[in-house]
């Protein structure tokens, strides 16, 4: 028997996700999210800096350890 096709993401399957931040189902119009609310509050949290990814302070922005000053 041979496999069946690949089935196809529609809108619907796309909308089955719970919204991240209430976790109602998602709406296609502001997939991911359930209302034009929660993508506000989404972006309002990437905004003020609660979705900050924390800056390890080991390397240098070239990826070496930085540099002690006072040592020649």
């Amino acid at each position: 028997m041979a496999d069946a096709p690949p089935r196809r993401a529609t809108a619907d399957a796309l909308c089955a996700e719970p919204c991240p931040i209430c976790g109602r189902p998602a709406v296609a119009a502001t997939r991911p999210f359930c209302s034009t609310r929660c993508a506000n509050v989404d972006l309002n949290r990437w905004l003020t800096g609660v979705y900050a990814i924390p800056e390890s302070e080991s390397q240098d922005e070239d990826g070496r350890p930085p540099e002690e000053s006072g040592k020649a």
